[in-house]
């Protein structure tokens, strides 16, 4: 990394110098075992020395305790404060349910690393509301009565939102993770994507979810509620730390389908995917005597959608990007549909 335009006093020049921003690897000796962090330095323009610049220590201490934390599997603050975000309760109730002592949680809150089993317990609580209603009840008189309450109805309700099976929130995980950006209806029309193409290549649905007609085009009711609840940009929610890591116990087979549907489908937004999913047979068919407007909850069963979708992959050869973008472009170009 280097940043010019910066200047600063330079005790090898003796004056004021323009200085770079770059890496350099150092190794320092933690709880006994020897860890290489990359750290920030400033370099002269001029003789090429490190230079000390305000702010720069501050900045690699931040440093090291992130990659230190990364390294040794440890929660990091932001994990913490998203904890109590998520199940509503303040520092020293949380360091309590969670069974530590009182001022445990301040103690990491203020920079303090938390030993391994304590982290994990951390984590634990992070990704499994049902965890956290366990630890809740098991520190229950400990806690004052509100906070109890307060947190164990936080846990029941995210419980019940995060309602869809394991293998659909790896779906999700995994999409989040591989783009920037993601709308709820963009959401829901590679959700469709995702089954109708795995499903054409591996003979079998990805998810067990059944999809339905909707007026907006095909949809997962419970992905919807899911998303309903969530007030402004869901990746930026605290309660999505409870994804994390979810996508790695994705197969290959089933990331390689999720990778060919996102480089392709995923190029463009939610109201382009609907157009396409409106010209396609299994949702033509289940809006067959609806309106335009009229609202539906009909089925689109997964064997019509995987139907479907081996004649796409006839046509086309769907295994691979470039026969997915032919697809996408006739279908936009407004091809009449497939008739199974």
């Amino acid at each position: 990394m280097a940043e010019k335009g910066r200047r600063d006093f330079c005790i090898e020049c003796r004056k004021k110098t323009e200085y770079l921003l770059r890496k350099r690897d150092i190794v320092k000796k933690i709880r006994d075992k020897e860890h290489t962090f990359a750290i920030t330095v400033a370099v002269c323009t001029e003789c090429e020395e490190e230079m000390s610049i305000p702010g720069l220590i501050d900045k690699n201490v931040q440093e090291i305790d992130e990659q230190y934390r990364v390294a040794e599997g440890l929660v990091s603050i932001d994990d913490i404060e998203r904890l109590m975000k998520i199940y509503k309760i303040g520092k020293a109730p949380l360091s309590l349910a969670l069974g530590f002592g009182e001022v445990t949680i301040t103690r990491y809150l203020e920079g303090q690393v938390p030993s391994k089993e304590y982290s994990d317990i951390v984590k634990a609580a992070l990704s499994s509301p049902v965890y956290m209603k366990q630890k809740l009840m098991e520190n229950r008189e400990k806690l004052t009565d509100a906070a109890y309450r307060k947190a164990f109805a936080a846990a029941e309700s995210i419980e019940s939102l995060f309602s869809v099976s394991d293998k659909m929130l790896r779906v999700i995980a995994y999409i989040f993770e591989k783009l920037e950006e993601v709308t709820p209806l963009m959401l829901q029309k590679l959700l469709y994507f995702i089954q109708g193409v795995y499903s054409a290549l591996y003979g079998k649905p990805l998810f067990e979810e059944d999809c339905r007609a909707w007026v907006r085009g095909p949809v997962y009711p419970e992905v919807y509620e899911l998303f309903r609840d969530f007030k402004y940009n869901p990746i930026d929610d605290a309660r999505f730390a409870l994804l994390e890591g979810t996508e790695d116990a994705l197969t290959d087979d089933e990331k390689r389908v999720i990778d060919l549907v996102l480089n392709t489908f995923g190029m463009y937004g939610g109201k382009v995917l609907e157009k396409i999913t409106h010209n396609e047979d299994p949702w033509v068919e289940a809006r067959k005597g609806y309106g335009d407007n009229i609202p539906s909850n009909e089925l689109l069963p997964k064997e019509r959608i995987m139907k479907y979708y081996i004649l796409i992959n006839r046509k086309y050869g769907i295994d691979t990007e470039d026969g997915l973008r032919m697809y996408i472009k006739d279908m936009l170009d407004k091809a009449l549909p497939i008739q199974i």
